[in-house]
């Protein structure tokens, strides 16, 4: 039996967009020099979409939110294998923010953007593996 069309293509599209942010924050690494606080936002968006898109393939409601907590917790319940991976990501949250905007913060050292790149990469495998062939990009 085919997947719900347009279920298939909301997942895809949150999908698409976390490659996409995958690709900029590969992209901010190879960098002379590197783009260091670009890169760990760009991973923080890769793991929140492609969070998004799991619930999205569950049609599990998310709201507008940027904790990779709170999204964390909605993708155990419905995926209990992941904890060790949300449990990784939750972290990454704050760089939704930390280095967007002028102020105290220093900026992300390369250790830290490395393990932001690593994690975020897991994560989305972890979630196309959990997806249809038709619903991932």
């Amino acid at each position: 039996m085919p997947h719900d069309p347009a279920r298939v293509a909301d997942t895809k599209a949150w999908l698409s967009r976390a490659a996409t942010d995958l690709r900029a924050a590969a992209l901010d690494l190879a960098a002379d020099p590197p783009v260091l606080d670009d890169l760990v936002f760009h991973c923080q968006q890769a793991v929140e979409k492609a969070m998004k898109g799991l619930l999205t393939w569950h049609d599990e409601p998310f709201g507008k939110t940027h904790n990779l907590e709170t999204l964390g917790e909605a993708c155990l319940r419905l995926e209990p294998t992941l904890r060790p991976l949300v449990d990784q990501a939750v972290p990454l949250t704050e760089y939704a923010w930390k280095f967007r905007y002028p102020g105290e913060h220093e900026g992300a050292t390369r250790d830290e953007a490395e393990r932001a790149l690593m994690i975020a990469r897991e994560v989305f495998e972890a979630v196309l593996a959990r997806v249809p062939q038709d619903a991932r990009p």
